[in-house]
C-alpha cells in the first residue's frame, strides 16, 4: 500500500503526463462508478470538493438529499496502463460523504471499514486472498459479447487448447504494472474460463483490489477482441465461476487459526471462526451470491457447494481447511461469486465469524465426504443444512437472520432487500428461451 501525499499525487500525475483522473466508488450492488475529473480540477477533488447527485445512484439516497461527496483514498493512485500514453488515465478510489463531512451510513466501503475497525479494537488482523474466476467469450462484429466457445481446453491446459493465453498473461503484466502480487493464473476446468489469484491483503485493501481486477480483465480482454464476464453461470453443463475467500487471523500479533495442540491444528478461535460462518451461512448467501443466476451455479456435481459442511479432506463443502499450517493456516469459503459487492461481502463474512467468536459457536464435526453423495436420511442423521437454492430462498434466510441486519445496518439492509426481491419477482414473471423451447410447439 502506498502512503501517497497530496503532492506525490500532483507530481506523480505531472511526471507521467496524466490528463485525468477517475474518482471511483462502488454502488451497493457492486458495480464500479466514476466521476473523471481533468487536471485542473485535481486540486479540487485531492481536497474532497467533488459533488455527486447521490439520488442518481442504485442504493444511495433520495432526491431530497443528493448531495453527495467524494473523499479520495490517496493510497489507491494508479495509473491505468490501457490508456493512451499521452494524456494518461489515472484513478483514485472514494469513500462517499454526506455535507459537512458526514461518512454516508450506504457507503459500502464505509461499512467494511467500520467492521474491520471493531474487530482491530479486539486486537484482531485479517488477511483475505480471493480466487477470481471469469469466461472470456468471442465480441462480434458490433463489439457485442456472445457465448461462443470454440475451444476446447479444461484445466490447466496450455495453447493451442487454451486459447486465451495470451489474454491471460496479458491481463497479469497489466495487474502487476498496478502493483499487483500476482500468485499464479491458469485455464479453469470449463471452456474459455479462467482463474486468477492475486496476493492476500486486508479486507479492505482486498475489496479494493478486486473491483480494480475486474476493471482490468475487462479492458484487457477487450484490446483481445474478448468479452470478459464474472457471470456466475453462463454457460449449460459446465462449471460456473466462483470467487472463493481464503480468510487468516491474528491476534496482538499472533496466528489465531492454529494450535499444534488441537486436533487437526486448528485453534479453538479458528472452529469458532467456523461455527460462526455456519451458522449464518444462509443469511449471508442473498450478498454472496446476489444473482438470480448465482444459483445455477450451485447446484450438486459442478465443483460448487450445496451443504453447509466443512472439511479438510475434501473440496466439496462450503468451507475447506487447506492443508498449510503455522502461519499460512487458513479457511477457505467456497460459496461467494464475483457478482457480489466485495465490500458487503468481506464484511459478513468477517463479521459472521467474529460472532462465532464472541459467542464461542461450536460446528458440527467435520464432513470427510463428498456431502451431495448421502442420502436424505443420512443427511438429516448428520444434521446438514443446504445453501439456499434459489435468490427467492436466499432472500428469506436473509430477513431469517437478525445477525445480517445488524451488520449492514437498517438503511444498506432495506435497499438491498426491496432491490432483491423486485430482481426476483421480475424473474418469476419472465417468459424465458427455454419455456419457448420446451412448450411452444406442444401446447
Amino acid at each position: 500500500m502506498n502512503k501517497y501525499t497530496k503532492q506525490d499525487i500532483l507530481r506523480l500525475a505531472q511526471e507521467n503526463d496524466v490528463r485525468f483522473v477517475r474518482l471511483q466508488f462502488t454502488d451497493l450492488f457492486g458495480s464500479l462508478k466514476n466521476m473523471a475529473v481533468s487536471m485542473g480540477r485535481i486540486e479540487n477533488a485531492l481536497d474532497n470538493k467533488c459533488v455527486f447527485d447521490g439520488s442518481a445512484v442504485d442504493g444511495f439516497v433520495r432526491v431530497e438529499e443528493s448531495d453527495m461527496y467524494l473523499y479520495p483514498d490517496l493510497s489507491t493512485f494508479t495509473i491505468l496502463p490501457w490508456r493512451e500514453h499521452e494524456g494518461r488515465v489515472a484513478r483514485l478510489i472514494c469513500d462517499v460523504y454526506r455535507p459537512m463531512g458526514i461518512p454516508f451510513e450506504g457507503d459500502c466501503r464505509y461499512l467494511l471499514k467500520q467492521v474491520v475497525r471493531e474487530a482491530a479494537d479486539q486486537g484482531y488482523r485479517f488477511d483475505i486472498g480471493p480466487e477470481c474466476e471469469f469466461f472470456l467469450f468471442p465480441s462480434d462484429a458490433h463489439g457485442q459479447p456472445t457465448t461462443k466457445v470454440v475451444e476446447k481446453a479444461g484445466y490447466f491446459d496450455i495453447s493451442p487448447l487454451d486459447q486465451g493465453e495470451n489474454a491471460r498473461r496479458d491481463i497479469v503484466l497489466t495487474l502487476e504494472e498496478m502493483g499487483f502480487i500476482v500468485e499464479g493464473s491458469h485455464h479453469e476446468t470449463a471452456p474459455g474460463q479462467h482463474e486468477v489469484d492475486f496476493h492476500y491483503a486486508n479486507p479492505l485493501r482486498t475489496a479494493d483490489n478486486i473491483q480494480t481486477f475486474k476493471m482490468a480483465v475487462k479492458a484487457v480482454a477487450g484490446s483481445h477482441g474478448l468479452y470478459a464476464t464474472f457471470m456466475p453461470k453462463p454457460l449449460d453443463g459446465v462449471d460456473g465461476s466462483g470467487m472463493h475467500v481464503n480468510i487468516s487471523l491474528s491476534r496482538d500479533g499472533e496466528h489465531s487459526f492454529f494450535d499444534k495442540s488441537q486436533p487437526m491444528g486448528l485453534s479453538r478461535e479458528c472452529r469458532y471462526f467456523i461455527g460462526g460462518l455456519l451458522s449464518h451461512a444462509r443469511g449471508i448467501t442473498a450478498v454472496c451470491n446476489p444473482l438470480v443466476n448465482s444459483y445455477k451455479r450451485l447446484v450438486p456435481g459442478f465443483e460448487a457447494p450445496v451443504n453447509l459442511t466443512w472439511a479438510q479432506v475434501n473440496r466439496s463443502p462450503l468451507i475447506r481447511i487447506p492443508s498449510t499450517r503455522g502461519q499460512g493456516t487458513r479457511i477457505e469459503l467456497r460459496s461467494p461469486d464475483c457478482a457480489a459487492n466485495p465490500y458487503l461481502a468481506m464484511a459478513l463474512c468477517i463479521s459472521a465469524g467474529m460472532d462465532g467468536i464472541s459467542r464461542q459457536i461450536e460446528p458440527p464435526e467435520p464432513v470427510g465426504q463428498d456431502a451431495c453423495l448421502l442420502g436424505t436420511e443420512e443427511m438429516d442423521a448428520l444434521g446438514i443444512e443446504k445453501l439456499p437454492s434459489n435468490l427467492g430462498e436466499a432472500i428469506r434466510a436473509m430477513e431469517d437472520d437478525p445477525f445480517v441486519r445488524r451488520v449492514l445496518g437498517q438503511s444498506v439492509y432495506e435497499k438491498y432487500l426491496q432491490a432483491k426481491k423486485q430482481e426476483w419477482k421480475e424473474y418469476q414473471t419472465a417468459v424465458t428461451g427455454w419455456e419457448i423451447d420446451r412448450y411452444l410447439y406442444k401446447y
